[in-house]
C-alpha cells in the first residue's frame, strides 16, 4: 500500500512555484498578485483563507486579503468583484465560499473575469474543461489529478466510481476522469445521494474518489482488493484534545487502507494540494497576461 502524500507533493509544487518566480523577478518584473474576498466570520473560512496568504508569501507571490462585514450587500459585493476584475494589479482572485445566506453564489461567481477565475468555477472555464482546452481547473480535482500523475497510478481503462456530485468536486473530477489523458481514460461512474447500489457499484471499482463529507462512509467490505482510494472528504468531529476536534475523511482508513494499492490520508492528502493548485493557477493567470 502507498500513501498518497498531499502535505508532501504539495510542498515540491510550491518549491517549483518558488523557483519559476525567482526568475520572474530577477528578470525585473513584478511577482504575480492573488486576492482573496471573504464576507463575514467563518472560522473554517478563515482559517482557510489565511492559510492561501501564507502560501503566497511561500512561493513569492503578492497577496492581497478583502474581508468584509457579513452585512455586506449582494449589490456591494459586485461592485467589489467588479473592480478586482479591472485592476490589472490582481492576476487573479478568489471569493471565499460559502457566502452569507442573503448573497446568491452563483451570481457573484458569474461575475468574476474567467481570465482571473483562478478558482475554475466560471462556466466558461468548467465548460473549457470539459473539453479538454487550456483553461483554469478547480483546484481539489486539480490536485487529485496532479497526485494520480505524479505517483503514476495507472488510470487508463481502469472502473472508476467518484461518490458525490457537487460542481466543485464531484463534476469535475468524474469529467477529468474520462477524458482522454494520462491521468484519465478511465470509465466513470457518478454516484451520489440516490444511488441505490453503492455497495455493488464500489466493489467493482479500480478507483474510488469520495467527496461526500459524511465521516467514515467508505468501509473496508465496500472496497476491493489492490483499489485506488482518493477521500477529498473533511470534516470536524468533537473530541476530547486541546483544539477540541479532529479532522476526519469520509473512509474509514485504518481499515480501507489494508485492501489498497494506493490511498489518501485525511489530513494530509487532498486537503493540502487544493492551495498548491490554486497557486498554480495564479501563475497561469498571470502567465497569460
Amino acid at each position: 500500500m502507498i500513501i498518497l502524500d498531499g502535505k508532501k507533493t504539495s510542498e515540491d509544487i510550491k518549491q517549483e512555484i518558488s523557483e519559476e518566480v525567482k526568475l520572474i523577478v530577477a528578470k525585473g518584473l513584478r511577482p504575480p498578485r492573488l486576492a482573496a474576498v471573504i464576507v463575514g466570520n467563518d472560522g473554517a473560512s478563515l482559517t482557510y483563507v489565511g492559510s492561501k496568504v501564507k502560501a503566497c508569501n511561500r512561493v513569492g507571490f503578492d497577496s492581497t486579503l478583502i474581508r468584509l462585514p457579513n452585512k455586506t450587500t449582494q449589490n456591494q459585493l459586485l461592485e467589489k468583484v467588479e473592480q478586482l476584475n479591472n485592476d490589472s494589479a490582481i492576476d487573479g482572485y478568489i471569493v471565499q465560499l460559502p457566502l452569507p445566506e442573503h448573497i446568491d453564489s452563483q451570481t457573484i461567481l458569474m461575475a468574476i473575469n474567467p481570465a482571473k477565475d483562478v478558482d475554475g468555477f466560471h462556466p466558461s472555464n468548467f465548460g473549457k474543461m470539459a473539453l479538454n482546452l487550456p483553461t483554469f481547473i478547480s483546484a481539489t480535482p486539480h490536485g487529485i489529478m496532479e497526485l494520480l500523475k505524479r505517483y503514476k497510478v495507472p488510470t487508463e481503462g481502469k472502473q472508476t466510481i467518484v461518490i458525490g456530485r457537487s460542481d466543485i468536486v464531484g463534476k469535475p473530477i468524474s469529467i477529468l476522469m474520462g477524458l482522454k489523458t494520462n491521468p484519465g481514460n478511465s470509465t466513470v461512474t457518478l454516484a451520489h445521494s440516490r444511488t441505490s447500489n453503492i455497495n455493488s457499484l464500489t466493489l467493482s471499482s479500480d478507483i474510488i474518489i469520495s467527496a461526500l463529507g459524511v465521516p467514515n462512509f467508505l468501509k473496508a467490505d465496500m472496497v476491493k482488493e489492490n483499489a485506488v482510494v482518493i477521500d477529498v472528504g473533511i470534516t470536524r468531529l468533537k473530541d476530547s484534545s486541546e483544539k477540541g476536534y479532529k479532522i476526519v475523511g469520509d473512509v474509514d482508513y485504518e481499515n480501507v487502507s489494508k485492501k489498497c494499492s494506493f490511498i489518501t490520508p485525511v489530513p494530509g492528502g487532498v486537503g493540502p494540494m487544493t492551495i498548491a493548485m490554486l497557486l498554480k493557477n495564479c501563475l497561469l493567470a498571470y502567465n497569460n497576461k
